[in-house]
């Protein structure tokens, strides 16, 4: 992707985002590591790395089709699921040995069905995400993710033990760190990264060994803490919204003028705001209590919705936000009634906000561009 950043470290982040295998992943095959796809932000991928794999999560990048996979899905079905099990039927995730998935919402759920049908991933594992954030449903999580580590323990013959999920839990603390130093650069008048930058990085984290990954973020911080900020954007935005994982297409939005600095996405700020807490003695509870009740949740927590909206009004006061964009895609009902909310919200805090349905690949260029040309219009930019 064009950028200003000086950076080797930031160009590798960009390459992984922009393409599904990277060498990374081939090293890590080629030397006998074992890959574990998912598909949600609140998959304990430490569970993944404490095994001593990798944890890959699944996007539908490169896709340009969905010809194969609507066969198997109607054409009401958010564009993701079907782009991303296109790639798979074209055998584009044939190097991960395993995925684990969640019934996270209806149409992922349908991919689950057609996989176990279709593909002969050796390990395939659907686990239930409760929709309430209190302690039963913690409870009920912790016993999901016992049973998880035991079938991985069986299928794999490796063993997790406590103390290794203690050690990748502190590894991706350390990368949820780091992010929060990325993010804490983006407050500045004048940040040094724009958001299209930030989601490369934070969509490489989910696709690279996380040793690495942290080694490179902390090269990227410090090349980022000697650059020069960017001045000539017209308006501070927020992105809202769940699936999004094209830095071209918060792009599209900053060439018009505006500045993401802020963001509540699932492959952004809601991957690293919290900690696993390492205080708790049992490292399943904790990633329990952290991936259910803990981390900011997306739409599909229904009790949670004040939390989120506290959480996203926080951020538009931290961040100097002047205006947000909710971006949902097409189908999508989870977040269409998410939407509803927050617009009256939004109201209520008197900051502009803009509410924009899109299809999974970047599409209908021009029109984005002219509604968010006549936004920041609106705003005074």
């Amino acid at each position: 992707m064009e950028t200003r950043i000086q950076s080797k470290a930031f160009q590798k982040f960009a390459e992984t985002a922009a393409t599904i295998t990277t060498p990374e992943t081939d090293v890590w095959k080629e030397s006998g590591g074992k890959i574990i796809g998912y598909f949600c932000a609140a998959m304990p991928v430490e569970l993944i790395t404490a095994a001593g794999f990798l944890p890959f999560r699944l996007r539908g990048t490169g896709s340009t089709n969905t010809d194969l996979a609507d066969i198997h899905f109607s054409s009401l079905n958010c564009t993701f699921p079907r782009h991303a099990f296109n790639l798979a039927l074209e055998g584009k995730f044939d190097f991960i040995d395993g995925v684990v998935f969640f019934n996270s919402c209806d149409h992922i759920r349908r991919v689950y069905d057609h996989w176990i049908r279709r593909m002969d991933t050796p390990f395939v594992k659907i686990l239930s995400l409760p929709k309430k954030a209190e302690h039963p449903q913690v409870e009920w999580f912790t016993e999901e993710l016992a049973i998880l580590r035991d079938q991985m323990q069986e299928h794999f013959g490796v063993e997790i033990t406590d103390a290794k999920l203690r050690e990748a839990i502190k590894l991706h603390n350390e990368s949820r760190k780091l992010l929060r130093e990325l993010y804490d650069l983006r407050r500045a008048d004048n940040p040094p990264i724009t958001g299209s930058e930030s989601l490369a990085v934070t969509v490489a984290s989910t696709a690279m060994p996380p040793e690495l990954y942290n080694s490179l973020l902390r090269e990227l911080l410090s090349d980022l803490k000697q650059a020069d900020g960017i001045s000539d954007h017209k308006a501070r935005l927020m992105v809202l919204g769940g699936e999004c994982d094209n830095p071209d297409y918060i792009k599209v939005i900053e060439d018009q003028g505006g500045l993401v600095v802020a963001d509540s996405l699932c492959f952004g700020s809601r991957l690293l705001w919290k900690d696993v807490d390492e205080t708790i003695d049992d490292p399943l509870a904790a990633l329990a209590q952290y991936s259910v009740a803990d981390r900011p949740s997306c739409a599909r927590m229904f009790t949670e919705y004040q939390n989120r909206a506290k959480y996203v009004k926080e951020m538009i006061t931290d961040f100097n936000v002047d205006g947000a964009i909710f971006e949902r895609l097409t189908f999508c009902e989870i977040w269409g009634f998410e939407q509803l909310n927050l617009t009256n919200d939004f109201k209520d805090w008197k900051v502009p906000l803009i509410c924009m349905d899109r299809e999974y690949i970047l599409s209908g260029v021009g029109q984005l561009k002219t509604r968010v040309q006549a936004f920041l219009e609106t705003m005074g930019g």
